[in-house]
Protein backbone atom coordinates (compact mmCIF):
# COMPACT_ATOMS: atom_id res chain seq x y z
CA UNK A 1 0.00 0.00 0.00
CA UNK A 2 1.40 3.39 -1.02
CA UNK A 3 2.06 6.02 1.61
CA UNK A 4 -0.64 8.29 0.09
CA UNK A 5 -3.26 5.52 0.15
CA UNK A 6 -2.37 4.64 3.74
CA UNK A 7 -2.81 8.26 4.77
CA UNK A 8 -6.23 8.34 3.06
CA UNK A 9 -7.39 5.20 4.90
CA UNK A 10 -6.25 6.62 8.23
CA UNK A 11 -8.05 9.88 7.53
CA UNK A 12 -11.28 8.05 6.74
CA UNK A 13 -11.07 5.96 9.92
CA UNK A 14 -10.50 9.05 12.02
CA UNK A 15 -13.39 10.84 10.33
CA UNK A 16 -15.83 8.00 11.00
CA UNK A 17 -14.69 7.80 14.62
CA UNK A 18 -15.66 11.43 15.12
CA UNK A 19 -19.25 10.90 13.93
CA UNK A 20 -21.68 10.53 16.88
CA UNK A 21 -22.51 6.89 17.58
CA UNK A 22 -26.25 7.55 17.65
CA UNK A 23 -26.17 8.57 14.01
CA UNK A 24 -25.90 4.88 13.11
CA UNK A 25 -28.10 3.57 15.92
CA UNK A 26 -31.18 1.67 14.80
CA UNK A 27 -34.30 3.44 15.98
CA UNK A 28 -36.17 1.17 18.42
CA UNK A 29 -39.31 -0.25 16.82
CA UNK A 30 -41.47 0.92 19.72
CA UNK A 31 -40.26 4.51 19.75
CA UNK A 32 -43.17 6.90 19.21
CA UNK A 33 -45.71 4.09 19.12
CA UNK A 34 -48.59 3.01 21.35
CA UNK A 35 -49.08 -0.47 22.79
CA UNK A 36 -52.71 -1.43 23.46
CA UNK A 37 -53.55 -4.01 26.13
CA UNK A 38 -56.99 -5.48 25.42
CA UNK A 39 -58.64 -6.93 28.53
CA UNK A 40 -61.17 -9.63 27.72
CA UNK A 41 -63.35 -8.89 30.74
CA UNK A 42 -65.18 -5.85 32.03
CA UNK A 43 -63.67 -2.77 33.67
CA UNK A 44 -63.39 -2.77 37.44
CA UNK A 45 -62.60 -6.46 37.92
CA UNK A 46 -59.36 -8.19 38.81
CA UNK A 47 -58.15 -8.68 35.23
CA UNK A 48 -58.74 -5.02 34.48
CA UNK A 49 -56.97 -3.93 37.67
CA UNK A 50 -53.87 -5.99 36.91
CA UNK A 51 -53.73 -4.79 33.30
CA UNK A 52 -54.02 -1.13 34.22
CA UNK A 53 -51.48 -1.39 37.02
CA UNK A 54 -48.95 -3.11 34.75
CA UNK A 55 -49.66 -0.70 31.88
CA UNK A 56 -48.63 2.29 34.01
CA UNK A 57 -45.09 0.90 34.26
CA UNK A 58 -44.59 -1.37 31.23
CA UNK A 59 -43.60 1.30 28.71
CA UNK A 60 -40.43 2.37 30.49
CA UNK A 61 -39.07 -1.18 30.25
CA UNK A 62 -39.61 -1.39 26.47
CA UNK A 63 -36.83 0.07 24.28
CA UNK A 64 -38.24 3.26 22.78
CA UNK A 65 -40.56 3.80 25.77
CA UNK A 66 -43.90 3.60 23.93
CA UNK A 67 -47.17 4.76 25.43
CA UNK A 68 -49.24 1.89 26.87
CA UNK A 69 -53.03 2.06 27.03
CA UNK A 70 -55.74 -0.36 28.17
CA UNK A 71 -59.10 -1.07 26.58
CA UNK A 72 -61.80 -3.60 27.43
CA UNK A 73 -63.46 -6.12 25.12
CA UNK A 74 -65.72 -8.22 27.38
CA UNK A 75 -67.75 -11.12 26.07
CA UNK A 76 -68.11 -14.88 26.65
CA UNK A 77 -65.52 -14.97 29.42
CA UNK A 78 -62.90 -13.25 27.18
CA UNK A 79 -63.50 -15.54 24.18
CA UNK A 80 -64.53 -12.54 22.09
CA UNK A 81 -61.20 -10.83 22.76
CA UNK A 82 -59.21 -14.03 22.16
CA UNK A 83 -60.90 -14.66 18.81
CA UNK A 84 -60.29 -11.06 17.76
CA UNK A 85 -56.64 -11.23 18.77
CA UNK A 86 -56.12 -14.50 16.92
CA UNK A 87 -58.00 -13.78 13.70
CA UNK A 88 -58.06 -10.04 13.10
CA UNK A 89 -55.21 -8.38 15.01
CA UNK A 90 -52.05 -7.43 13.18
CA UNK A 91 -49.14 -9.42 14.70
CA UNK A 92 -46.83 -6.44 15.01
CA UNK A 93 -46.24 -6.50 18.75
CA UNK A 94 -48.43 -3.45 19.40
CA UNK A 95 -51.51 -5.29 20.68
CA UNK A 96 -51.42 -7.47 23.78
CA UNK A 97 -54.37 -9.51 25.01
CA UNK A 98 -55.07 -10.14 28.69
CA UNK A 99 -57.50 -13.03 28.56
CA UNK A 100 -58.87 -15.64 30.91
CA UNK A 101 -57.08 -18.97 30.88
CA UNK A 102 -60.45 -20.69 30.90
CA UNK A 103 -60.66 -20.34 27.14
CA UNK A 104 -57.69 -22.69 26.83
CA UNK A 105 -59.82 -25.34 28.53
CA UNK A 106 -62.65 -24.43 26.19
CA UNK A 107 -60.42 -25.30 23.26
CA UNK A 108 -59.27 -28.59 24.80
CA UNK A 109 -62.90 -29.48 25.42
CA UNK A 110 -63.91 -28.48 21.88
CA UNK A 111 -66.51 -25.96 22.97
CA UNK A 112 -68.42 -23.89 20.38
CA UNK A 113 -67.24 -20.40 19.60
CA UNK A 114 -63.51 -21.14 19.72
CA UNK A 115 -61.81 -19.61 16.68
CA UNK A 116 -58.21 -19.79 17.89
CA UNK A 117 -55.50 -22.31 18.75
CA UNK A 118 -54.12 -21.50 22.19
CA UNK A 119 -50.91 -23.35 21.34
CA UNK A 120 -50.12 -20.74 18.69
CA UNK A 121 -50.43 -17.61 20.81
CA UNK A 122 -47.18 -16.01 21.91
CA UNK A 123 -47.14 -15.88 25.72
CA UNK A 124 -45.63 -12.86 27.43
CA UNK A 125 -46.31 -14.05 30.95
CA UNK A 126 -48.82 -14.04 33.78
CA UNK A 127 -48.71 -11.71 36.79
CA UNK A 128 -49.55 -14.48 39.21
CA UNK A 129 -50.38 -18.10 39.77
CA UNK A 130 -53.95 -18.01 40.98
CA UNK A 131 -54.66 -18.62 44.65
CA UNK A 132 -58.39 -19.29 44.66
CA UNK A 133 -60.68 -18.85 47.64
CA UNK A 134 -64.43 -19.17 48.14
CA UNK A 135 -66.07 -16.09 49.65
CA UNK A 136 -69.60 -16.02 51.05
CA UNK A 137 -71.63 -13.11 52.38
CA UNK A 138 -71.99 -13.28 56.14
CA UNK A 139 -75.75 -12.85 55.95
CA UNK A 140 -76.04 -16.27 54.23
CA UNK A 141 -75.30 -17.79 57.63
CA UNK A 142 -72.62 -20.24 56.50
CA UNK A 143 -69.38 -19.81 58.45
CA UNK A 144 -67.79 -23.25 58.10
CA UNK A 145 -67.61 -26.24 55.76
CA UNK A 146 -69.75 -28.22 58.20
CA UNK A 147 -72.57 -25.66 58.07
CA UNK A 148 -72.23 -25.55 54.29
CA UNK A 149 -72.52 -29.33 53.94
CA UNK A 150 -75.69 -29.18 56.02
CA UNK A 151 -77.24 -26.23 54.17
CA UNK A 152 -80.89 -26.86 53.29
CA UNK A 153 -80.66 -24.91 50.02
CA UNK A 154 -77.76 -24.78 47.55
CA UNK A 155 -75.33 -21.88 47.84
CA UNK A 156 -75.54 -19.61 44.78
CA UNK A 157 -72.06 -18.79 43.47
CA UNK A 158 -71.76 -16.21 40.70
CA UNK A 159 -69.96 -16.79 37.42
CA UNK A 160 -69.24 -15.32 34.01
CA UNK A 161 -69.69 -18.21 31.57
CA UNK A 162 -69.38 -22.02 31.69
CA UNK A 163 -65.68 -22.84 31.40
CA UNK A 164 -64.47 -19.66 33.12
CA UNK A 165 -61.59 -20.96 35.21
CA UNK A 166 -62.36 -19.98 38.78
CA UNK A 167 -65.73 -18.20 38.92
CA UNK A 168 -67.52 -21.00 37.03
CA UNK A 169 -65.33 -24.10 36.93
CA UNK A 170 -64.37 -24.10 40.60
CA UNK A 171 -67.95 -24.23 41.96
CA UNK A 172 -68.86 -27.14 39.71
CA UNK A 173 -65.73 -29.14 40.54
CA UNK A 174 -66.05 -28.41 44.27
CA UNK A 175 -69.65 -29.61 44.26
CA UNK A 176 -68.60 -32.93 42.71
CA UNK A 177 -65.33 -33.44 44.58
CA UNK A 178 -66.55 -32.45 48.05
CA UNK A 179 -70.32 -32.94 47.90
CA UNK A 180 -71.04 -29.29 48.70
CA UNK A 181 -74.53 -28.03 47.82
CA UNK A 182 -73.78 -25.40 45.18
CA UNK A 183 -75.84 -23.72 42.49
CA UNK A 184 -73.59 -22.03 39.88
CA UNK A 185 -75.16 -18.87 38.45
CA UNK A 186 -73.40 -17.76 35.26
CA UNK A 187 -74.04 -14.79 33.00
CA UNK A 188 -72.37 -11.86 34.75
CA UNK A 189 -70.00 -9.66 32.72
CA UNK A 190 -67.19 -9.86 35.25
CA UNK A 191 -66.22 -10.07 38.89
CA UNK A 192 -67.15 -6.45 39.58
CA UNK A 193 -70.79 -7.24 38.73
CA UNK A 194 -70.65 -10.47 40.75
CA UNK A 195 -69.43 -8.61 43.84
CA UNK A 196 -72.35 -6.20 43.57
CA UNK A 197 -74.78 -9.12 43.24
CA UNK A 198 -73.35 -10.73 46.37
CA UNK A 199 -73.60 -7.49 48.32
CA UNK A 200 -77.21 -7.03 47.26
CA UNK A 201 -78.15 -10.56 48.29
CA UNK A 202 -78.81 -11.72 44.73
CA UNK A 203 -75.94 -14.20 45.10
CA UNK A 204 -74.46 -15.97 48.12
CA UNK A 205 -70.83 -15.81 47.10
CA UNK A 206 -68.14 -16.32 44.50
CA UNK A 207 -64.82 -18.04 43.84
CA UNK A 208 -62.08 -15.41 43.38
CA UNK A 209 -58.33 -15.12 43.52
CA UNK A 210 -57.21 -14.12 46.98
CA UNK A 211 -55.17 -11.19 45.62
CA UNK A 212 -58.12 -9.85 43.68
CA UNK A 213 -60.50 -10.33 46.62
CA UNK A 214 -58.10 -8.72 49.08
CA UNK A 215 -57.85 -5.69 46.80
CA UNK A 216 -61.26 -5.16 45.23
CA UNK A 217 -63.28 -6.41 48.21
CA UNK A 218 -61.11 -5.02 50.99
CA UNK A 219 -63.92 -3.22 52.75
CA UNK A 220 -66.19 -6.26 52.88
CA UNK A 221 -63.40 -8.41 54.27
CA UNK A 222 -62.46 -5.81 56.87
CA UNK A 223 -66.06 -5.40 58.07
CA UNK A 224 -66.74 -9.14 58.00
CA UNK A 225 -69.62 -8.76 55.55
CA UNK A 226 -67.88 -11.32 53.34
CA UNK A 227 -65.89 -14.28 54.64
CA UNK A 228 -63.37 -16.70 53.16
CA UNK A 229 -64.64 -20.20 53.96
CA UNK A 230 -62.46 -22.39 51.69
CA UNK A 231 -59.08 -22.29 49.91
CA UNK A 232 -58.58 -24.03 46.56
CA UNK A 233 -54.78 -24.10 46.66
CA UNK A 234 -52.18 -26.85 47.15
CA UNK A 235 -50.78 -25.14 50.27
CA UNK A 236 -52.50 -22.82 52.75
CA UNK A 237 -51.94 -19.12 52.18
CA UNK A 238 -50.01 -17.37 54.97
CA UNK A 239 -52.84 -14.82 55.31
CA UNK A 240 -55.47 -17.57 55.81
CA UNK A 241 -53.86 -20.19 58.08
CA UNK A 242 -57.12 -21.41 59.63
CA UNK A 243 -59.20 -21.64 56.42
CA UNK A 244 -59.47 -25.29 55.24
CA UNK A 245 -57.99 -26.57 51.96
CA UNK A 246 -60.34 -28.15 49.44
CA UNK A 247 -57.84 -30.88 48.54
CA UNK A 248 -57.75 -32.02 52.20
CA UNK A 249 -61.52 -32.38 52.30
CA UNK A 250 -61.75 -34.71 49.29
CA UNK A 251 -62.70 -38.19 50.44
CA UNK A 252 -61.93 -40.06 47.21
CA UNK A 253 -58.98 -40.36 44.85
CA UNK A 254 -61.15 -39.13 41.99
CA UNK A 255 -62.12 -36.07 44.02
CA UNK A 256 -58.48 -35.23 44.63
CA UNK A 257 -57.61 -35.68 40.94
CA UNK A 258 -60.50 -33.45 39.90
CA UNK A 259 -59.25 -30.68 42.19
CA UNK A 260 -55.64 -31.09 41.09
CA UNK A 261 -56.36 -31.23 37.34
CA UNK A 262 -59.42 -29.02 37.08
CA UNK A 263 -58.20 -26.30 39.44
CA UNK A 264 -54.65 -26.44 40.82
CA UNK A 265 -53.03 -26.95 37.40
CA UNK A 266 -55.31 -24.66 35.44
CA UNK A 267 -54.81 -21.83 37.92
CA UNK A 268 -51.18 -21.66 36.78
CA UNK A 269 -52.33 -20.16 33.49
CA UNK A 270 -55.47 -18.32 34.52
CA UNK A 271 -54.26 -14.79 33.66
CA UNK A 272 -52.07 -14.91 30.55
CA UNK A 273 -50.88 -11.86 28.61
CA UNK A 274 -50.61 -12.97 24.99
CA UNK A 275 -49.68 -11.79 21.51
CA UNK A 276 -51.20 -12.85 18.18
CA UNK A 277 -49.58 -15.77 16.36
CA UNK A 278 -46.85 -14.67 13.99
CA UNK A 279 -45.59 -11.78 16.11
CA UNK A 280 -41.85 -11.37 15.30
CA UNK A 281 -39.78 -13.32 17.80
CA UNK A 282 -37.56 -10.37 18.66
CA UNK A 283 -40.60 -8.34 19.70
CA UNK A 284 -41.94 -11.28 21.70
CA UNK A 285 -38.65 -11.38 23.61
CA UNK A 286 -38.66 -7.61 24.09
CA UNK A 287 -42.13 -7.74 25.63
CA UNK A 288 -41.37 -10.83 27.71
CA UNK A 289 -38.32 -9.13 29.19
CA UNK A 290 -40.23 -5.88 29.72
CA UNK A 291 -43.09 -7.74 31.42
CA UNK A 292 -40.66 -9.55 33.72
CA UNK A 293 -38.85 -6.34 34.62
CA UNK A 294 -42.12 -4.48 35.19
CA UNK A 295 -43.23 -6.95 37.85
CA UNK A 296 -40.12 -6.17 39.91
CA UNK A 297 -40.20 -2.44 39.18
CA UNK A 298 -39.67 -0.50 42.42
CA UNK A 299 -42.26 2.13 41.54
CA UNK A 300 -44.87 -0.51 40.72
CA UNK A 301 -44.18 -2.39 43.96
CA UNK A 302 -44.41 0.84 45.92
CA UNK A 303 -47.74 1.61 44.26
CA UNK A 304 -49.13 -1.82 45.08
CA UNK A 305 -48.31 -1.47 48.78
CA UNK A 306 -51.36 0.77 48.91
CA UNK A 307 -53.62 -1.28 46.63
CA UNK A 308 -52.33 -4.56 48.14
CA UNK A 309 -52.20 -6.05 44.65
CA UNK A 310 -49.99 -9.15 44.78
CA UNK A 311 -47.70 -10.70 42.18
CA UNK A 312 -46.55 -14.30 41.84
CA UNK A 313 -45.54 -14.35 38.18
CA UNK A 314 -45.20 -17.09 35.63
CA UNK A 315 -42.72 -16.01 32.96
CA UNK A 316 -43.52 -16.29 29.27
CA UNK A 317 -41.42 -19.31 28.35
CA UNK A 318 -42.59 -21.25 31.42
CA UNK A 319 -46.21 -20.32 30.71
CA UNK A 320 -45.89 -21.60 27.17
CA UNK A 321 -44.53 -24.96 28.41
CA UNK A 322 -47.28 -25.35 31.03
CA UNK A 323 -50.04 -24.69 28.50
CA UNK A 324 -48.65 -27.01 25.83
CA UNK A 325 -48.17 -29.68 28.49
CA UNK A 326 -51.78 -29.39 29.62
CA UNK A 327 -52.90 -30.48 26.16
CA UNK A 328 -51.31 -33.86 27.03
CA UNK A 329 -53.26 -34.45 30.28
CA UNK A 330 -54.84 -37.89 30.92
CA UNK A 331 -57.93 -37.91 28.68
CA UNK A 332 -60.06 -39.75 31.26
CA UNK A 333 -59.59 -37.02 33.85
CA UNK A 334 -60.13 -34.30 31.24
CA UNK A 335 -63.38 -35.97 30.16
CA UNK A 336 -64.66 -35.95 33.75
CA UNK A 337 -63.67 -32.30 34.24
CA UNK A 338 -65.39 -31.45 30.96
CA UNK A 339 -68.56 -33.24 32.01
CA UNK A 340 -68.67 -31.24 35.23
CA UNK A 341 -67.94 -27.75 34.03
CA UNK A 342 -70.26 -27.85 31.02
CA UNK A 343 -73.12 -29.74 32.66
CA UNK A 344 -76.43 -27.91 32.19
Amino acid sequence: MSKMLLQLVIALVVSFSLIPNNLFAVEPFYEGKTVNIIVGLSAGGGYDLYARTIARHLGKHIPGRPAVIVSNMPGAGSMVAANQLYKATKPDGLTIGHISGNIILNQIFKQPGIEFDAQKFEYIGSPLMEDIVVLLRKSRGITSIESWLNAKTPVKLGGVAPGTTYTDNAPRILAAALGLPIKPVSGYKGTAEIRLAVESGELDGVCLTWDSAATTWRRGLDTGDVMVVLQVVPKALPQLPSVPLAINLAKTDEGRKLIETGMHKTFLFSRPFVLPPGTPKDRVEILRNAFRDTLIDKELLEETKVSKLGFNPVHGDDLEKVIKGFFKTDPAILDKVKELIYRK
